[in-house]
């Protein structure tokens, strides 16, 4: 990081902007599933349907995901807090246990649709870039879903977990 700017505050700040959190999830090479907790999630594009996301450079979750050409964004509701730490740290080996447990449905791509999430998101990679210590990658949207009878969405906010309800009408 550049000399003028303190990596600890810069990370302080962006923590004040409130983001969505998803887990993003695929197969591997085995067709073992893989997931990975992501806030950085975007909407791109309209058209053609564009989403996108950025995994940082060191994560072993990442590569293992892009190897088969697709992924899932499994968009979180408040109350998800288990799923949410659950998939953001490493696993200590590639017998990812954080799917253990989990009755998890395949989506058109084969990768995994979390249980209980407000919406879902099944891409294929459309490109992926180097964006410093993370990759942007941009997904081309196959199918979509989201329940109908969602209350709080969750979010991160200064490193911590949150709910936010829509405004009432």
């Amino acid at each position: 990081m550049s000399a003028e700017i303190d990596p600890r505050h810069f990370r302080n700040v962006l923590g004040h902007f409130p983001t969505g959190v998803t887990v993003v999830t695929g197969v591997d090479s085995t067709g073992q599933p893989v997931g990975i907790t992501i806030g950085s999630f975007v909407s791109v594009s309209l058209d053609p349907p564009l989403v996108g996301f950025l995994p940082g450079a060191s994560s072993r979750s990442w590569p293992r995901i892009a190897s088969s050409g697709s992924f899932c964004v499994n968009i979180l509701g408040a109350g998800q807090d288990e799923l949410c730490w659950r998939f953001a740290k490493e696993p200590a080996d590639a017998a990812d246990g954080r799917f253990a447990g989990i009755d998890w449905t395949a989506a058109g791509s084969g990768s995994p649709i979390l249980p209980g999430v407000i919406g879902w998101i099944d891409c294929d990679i459309d490109a992926v870039h180097d964006a410093g210590d993370h990759f942007f990658v941009v997904g081309r949207v196959r199918e979509m879903a989201h329940a109908d009878d969602v209350a709080d969405a969750m979010v991160f906010f200064r490193g911590k977990v949150a709910s936010v309800r829509p405004a009432a009408s």
